[in-house]
C-alpha cells in the first residue's frame, strides 16, 4: 500500500514563498493498493494535480471516499479533469450528513451561482454509495470507518492490507465531542497499532480554538502514543502556518516523543508526501 498526499492544507488554499515546502493545496490523499487500484480521499484543491497525473498515466477507474462536505474538501472536484471523460468510472463513497445524498453533497459545489459549469456536464460514470459506518472490503483492502468529532459531522477511515494499516482522521477535534462524534478513547482504539496515522494537527496549545472542529498537535501526539502508532503524519496545516511554523511543531512533536522514550516517528505531511507500507 502506498499513500500519497496531494493537499495537506486546511480551510483554504494558500500560496507564497512561505508555503513552498508543505504546500498550499487543501485535502486530497491517494492510496494505491498492492494491485495498483486507486483510492482517492477527498477532493480539495489538490485533486486538480492528481487528476492531471492520473490522465497522463492513462488511468480511468477510481474509488473515491469523502470525509465530509465542507468546502475545502470539495472545492477541487470541478477541476478534476477525469470527471469530464465518458471513459472514466468512479465508485464514490461517503456519508452525506447535512445533505440528502452523497450526490447532492458533490453536486452542490457546481450549483449556481457557485460555478459556471453545471453538474450535468459531467460525463464520467459515477456509482454513489452511502457509507456512514459500514465496514467492507475492496478486493485486497479492508476499509473501516468511524464518525469524526467535527461540526456537521464526518467520517474517518482505516485501510488495511496484508497486515499493514493506514488511518486517516482529518478534521477531528479530540478535546471536544461534537454531535455525532466519539470520545478520545474511541479514536485511540480505532488507531490502535496503525503503521501510519495521518491526523488533524491544525492548532498548537497556544492558538487552539475549542469547538472549531480541529485538534492540537499535542492531542494528536498523545493519541498516537497511547494507540501504539508507528508513524504520525501531521496534517491539515492552518492556512496561516508557514513552513517554518510547521517545522517548529514537527520538532516539538519529535522532542516530546523522545522524552517519553517512544519510537514513534513524527512527519510533516506535505503536497508531495509519499509513504509505502
Amino acid at each position: 500500500m502506498i499513500i500519497r498526499c496531494w493537499g495537506a492544507r486546511g480551510s483554504i488554499p494558500v500560496s507564497g514563498d512561505e508555503y513552498l515546502k508543505y504546500g498550499g493545496d487543501t485535502t486530497c490523499v491517494e492510496v494505491r493498493t498492492k494491485d495498483d487500484d486507486i483510492i482517492i480521499i477527498d477532493a480539495g484543491s489538490g485533486i486538480r494535480r492528481l487528476g492531471n497525473a492520473l490522465l497522463k498515466e492513462g488511468r480511468r477507474d477510481f474509488t473515491m471516499f469523502f470525509t465530509h462536505g465542507h468546502w475545502d474538501h470539495l472545492i477541487g472536484f470541478p477541476f478534476f479533469k477525469p470527471i469530464y471523460l465518458s471513459s472514466v468510472n468512479i465508485n464514490m463513497y461517503g456519508c452525506s450528513y447535512a445533505q440528502a445524498t452523497v450526490k447532492e453533497m458533490i453536486s452542490n459545489v457546481m450549483a449556481p451561482p457557485h460555478f459556471p459549469v453545471a453538474y450535468e456536464e459531467i460525463h464520467c460514470n459515477i456509482d454513489y454509495h452511502q457509507a456512514c459506518s459500514e465496514d467492507f472490503t475492496l478486493k485486497s483492502l479492508k476499509v473501516s470507518s468511524i464518525p469524526l468529532s467535527h461540526p456537521n459531522q464526518g467520517v474517518g477511515y482505516r485501510f488495511e492490507e496484508d497486515g499493514k494499516s493506514f488511518v486517516f482522521l482529518t478534521d477531528n477535534e479530540l478535546s471536544y465531542i461534537h454531535p455525532g462524534g466519539m470520545d478520545f478513547a474511541a479514536y485511540r482504539d480505532f488507531a490502535r497499532g496503525a503503521d501510519l496515522l495521518i491526523h488533524d494537527t491544525e492548532f498548537t496549545d497556544e492558538d487552539y480554538k475549542k469547538t472549531w472542529g480541529h485538534s492540537t498537535f499535542t492531542d494528536a501526539l498523545r493519541l498516537s502514543l497511547e494507540a501504539g502508532v508507528k508513524t504520525l503524519g501531521l496534517f491539515h496545516h492552518n492556512q496561516e502556518r508557514t513552513d517554518q511554523g510547521v517545522e517548529e511543531i514537527l520538532q516539538r512533536c519529535r522532542e516530546i516523543a523522545s522524552q517519553r522514550g517512544s519510537s514513534l516517528q513524527c512527519v510533516g505531511v506535505s503536497n508531495s508526501f509519499s509513504f509505502e507500507l
